[in-house]
């Protein structure tokens, strides 16, 4: 079964070497000495020096082997790296082919730096593992490893690797991961911020930049802020200006990733540039205008037609997102005269103002003579006379109530409220309101005092009439 262990790297120096033993599994005796107590380990791991040095080093060769002896193991086989990081390296083995009559005690891991001469034990005891970890080594590290096996009568010929082991900085290709929202075209209104966050990944920090539509950034308009993770462009009031693609480019030791994102500033568009009346017949009018001339940066929803009569000047409107420029306006009412207005629409809204037709759409009626001779002017005169009375009403304190009543009369009457025949006008409890012959009296959070009876007098120059009813305002019930 094969065992793992983790050792720190041997430290080199004037001061003491420390080592850390990592603990596995033996089936040896408690009374075990450490392998460099061994005097047959002794003299299987006294290293050869090397030769001169070359200008390539190569790996220190090991001492010459003793001579076999069936007590001593075999060299381990097939050492080999199993996996390098920027602190640390893994190693395995395979067990030797003889172990010895006295039986396998562990092994041994032992590493020299590149140019130095002396081999330095990575584990100070013997250890039953077939794969170990040495740690905590520093970047740019180059040094050589060997393995040997031990038992109790020494330590056996070590197996030595082939090629220096050389610490380096693992380099993480660069990545940008664009969130979903940017992955299609960003829409901000003009004055609106631009904050844009994008992630991305790399090892060790790679370097970013942007472009706008292929040149730099305008550095007074924008700013870029990149971190170990992400890179922010923030623009603080957007303008149409700053559409277009912008790129961001991640660059790590000639390698490079890229993003584009598409940013379109909008704003609501100017009105169609004319508008005209084309032609009037029975109860319908032709219209047609021309596009504006400023859209907003964008494509138009379509457009908005209206239509006002001259009587009342109120403005309706008739067709909502509607993409041809020309149009029918059907059901006008025959006697009236028409203004037509179009506002222009995109995805801001409506153009703040209009198209207005310089010329009215007057709806004649058609086959009517005017017979003024014979005609006798009826008079409505009439004085005022209540066609729905005020009924008497029950209040809860607090929650204010109305008072209904309806009059006709012509000419339209002057109305008066009273309560038990004290006039209430002005008094700012009280709110009267008269409209198409309807009167009403509001009363605003009512209490007990405000019960009483309650008058509603129309007058005119013809005569006058009165209601009354009676209000009770109920005290809320103490428990």
């Amino acid at each position: 079964m094969t065992e793992k262990a983790t050792s720190e790297a041997p430290t080199y120096g004037p001061e003491e070497t420390t080592l850390e033993s990592a603990k596995a599994p033996s089936t040896e005796p408690s009374g075990e000495v450490a392998a460099s107590e061994c005097p047959g380990e002794a003299q299987a791991l006294t290293p050869q020096e090397p030769a001169t040095q070359e200008p390539v080093p190569a790996a220190p060769t090991a001492s010459k082997p003793a001579p076999p002896s069936e007590d001593v193991p075999s060299a381990p086989l097939l050492l080999a790296v199993e996996d390098v990081s920027d602190n640390s390296v893994t190693v395995s083995w395979e067990p030797p082919e003889r172990l010895g009559r006295l039986g396998l005690q562990g092994y041994v891991l032992e590493l020299c730096r590149e140019g130095a001469l002396e081999w330095v034990p990575v584990n100070a005891r013997p250890m039953m593992v077939t794969q170990q970890t040495v740690r905590n080594l520093a970047l740019g590290d180059k040094f050589f490893l060997r393995v040997a096996a031990v038992s109790s009568a020494g330590a056996g010929p070590p197996a030595v690797l082939e090629q220096p082991v050389h610490i380096q900085e693992v380099i993480e290709a660069p990545k940008i991961r664009v969130p979903r929202h940017l992955r299609q075209t960003y829409i901000r209104q003009v004055g609106e911020t631009v904050n844009l966050q994008i992630p991305f990944q790399g090892s060790p920090k790679p370097q970013a930049s942007w472009t706008h539509n292929g040149h730099a950034l305008d550095s007074q308009r924008v700013n870029v802020r990149s971190g170990d993770q992400d890179s922010i462009l923030f623009i603080r009031s957007a303008q149409r200006s700053d559409s277009g693609c912008y790129e961001l480019t991640v660059c790590l030791e000639g390698l490079e990733a890229r993003a584009a994102i598409d940013i379109l500033v909008i704003e609501k568009p100017g009105p169609p540039s004319s508008i005209r009346l084309l032609d009037v017949w029975g109860c319908n009018a032709a219209l047609e205008w021309t596009p504006p001339q400023d859209t907003g940066n964008t494509e138009l929803l379509g457009y908005t037609v209206q239509k006002a009569d001259k009587k009342t000047g109120q403005w309706f409107t008739v067709l909502e997102r509607y993409h041809p420029t020309t149009c029918t306006i059907s059901d006008l009412i025959v006697g009236n005269a028409y203004s037509f207005r179009v506002f222009s629409e995109n995805l801001c809204g409506l153009s703040p103002s209009a198209a207005v037709t310089k010329e009215l759409a007057r709806i004649q009626k058609a086959g009517i003579i005017a017979k003024p001779k014979g005609f006798v002017e009826r008079d409505f005169s009439e004085a005022p006379s209540f066609t729905q009375p005020l009924a008497d009403h029950t209040s809860t304190p607090g929650y204010s109530t109305q008072l209904f009543c309806s009059v006709r009369a012509s000419p339209k009457p002057k109305i008066i409220w009273m309560k038990n025949k004290m006039d209430i006008q002005g008094d700012p409890k009280y709110r009267a309101l008269s409209e198409q012959g309807v009167c009403t009296l509001e009363i605003r959070k009512p209490s007990p005092f405000d019960s009483g009876v309650y008058t509603c007098k129309a007058i005119n120059v013809l005569g006058e009439a009165s209601v009354d009813c009676r209000l009770e305002v109920k005290a809320s019930a103490t428990h």
